[in-house]
């Protein structure tokens, strides 16, 4: 998959996830097999840019290429501004959100609610393409809700403004993260326009990644839930693309080595304080498929330091490699 000048050599991307796809996770999906890993929303808000949250989520430095960020807004002068700055701070690629279904990004009429307004779609694509000179791709839905599935006219929209690549969520804004994921839109999407096409939902296995590129004829296809704690799906999917063949679950001393090494890049990017508590998410999801794992989950939420959690880790699939 070709994305402007960037060639994407395995067909699986890692998804925007707010709150989740920060610098170490999308590190550890690029060493995982992730052909690209797009970087959590950045708000085009310019009052938000000094916080400290968006100034973390700025650094872009230090990442396998090519670094797409994802950006959200509501006017083209604000993504323009958003777009031009992530380009000095390091981004490749510019993603533009039009699929998050938050009720506190769709009430600014942002992320999937602009799919309302094809017009402002089409003003907001022009505006930022014309100010970056990197690929600009674009992240959306198959339209508002069931009876107004406009994918097809967003897609075209985007290729005639320049947009290099199209990422398509195959629900509408209105069934948030309810329900199945349907293809069919993603299709006829795919068949519409000449740009990249990634399809995304419910991508949570190597089988299903096969059926869904088959289906769609997309040229990639997008994981998001389904890397939360599980980081090593990117190789799975990349090796049965491949292959053919089903790769064997990582083993208890692989997990806790790989979640060990998450750990210390979450404290060390963010910091003791801030980076034990965003570390307690990753050690639920890691835990859930374990025996013991709600127990473990109820006690490293009263966790104070670093190393404490790694006692605990240590102390948790120590005693499932005994059992």
């Amino acid at each position: 998959m070709q994305i402007g000048h960037y060639q994407i050599d395995t067909p699986v991307v890692l998804a925007p996830m707010a709150g989740i796809t920060d610098m170490p996770f999308r590190k550890l999906c690029r060493q995982m097999g992730a052909g690209l890993a797009v970087s959590e929303m950045i708000s085009a808000n310019a009052l938000l840019w000094k916080n400290k949250k968006t100034q973390q989520r700025l650094v872009h430095a230090d990442e396998l290429a090519p670094r797409s960020v994802q950006i959200a807004g509501t006017e083209p002068a604000q993504l323009t501004e958003a777009a031009r700055i992530n380009q000095q701070h390091g981004a490749q690629i510019i993603d533009i959100n039009m699929g998050c279904p938050a009720k506190k990004v769709c009430q600014v009429l942002a992320g999937s609610a602009l799919l309302k307004d094809e017009a402002k779609v089409d003003a907001i694509l022009r505006a930022v393409v014309a100010a970056v000179d990197i690929p600009v791709s674009l992240k959306i839905r198959t339209g508002w809700d069931k009876d107004s599935r406009n994918g097809v006219a967003i897609a075209k929209i985007a290729e005639q403004a320049g947009v290099q690549a199209l990422a398509v969520h195959g629900r509408t804004r209105a069934c948030g993260y309810s329900g199945e994921a349907e293809y069919d839109t993603i299709a006829a999407i795919k068949q519409s326009i000449g740009i990249p096409v990634i399809a995304n939902g419910d991508i949570n296995s190597p089988e299903k990644a096969r059926f869904v590129l088959d289906y769609t004829q997309a040229d990639a296809v997008m994981v998001g839930r389904a890397a939360q704690g599980n980081p090593w799906i990117f190789a799975q999917i990349k090796h049965y693309l491949a292959t053919g063949e089903l790769l064997a679950k990582p083993s208890l001393e692989e997990v806790k080595t790989t979640l060990l090494n998450h750990l210390k890049a979450l404290h060390d990017f963010y910091g003791e304080y801030t980076g034990v508590r965003i570390a307690r998410k990753h050690l639920a999801w890691y835990s859930k498929r374990y025996v013991g794992g709600a127990e473990f989950r109820r006690s490293i939420n009263r966790l104070e330091c670093p190393q404490a959690q790694y006692e605990a880790v240590n102390v948790f699939f120590n005693q499932l490699m005994q059992t």
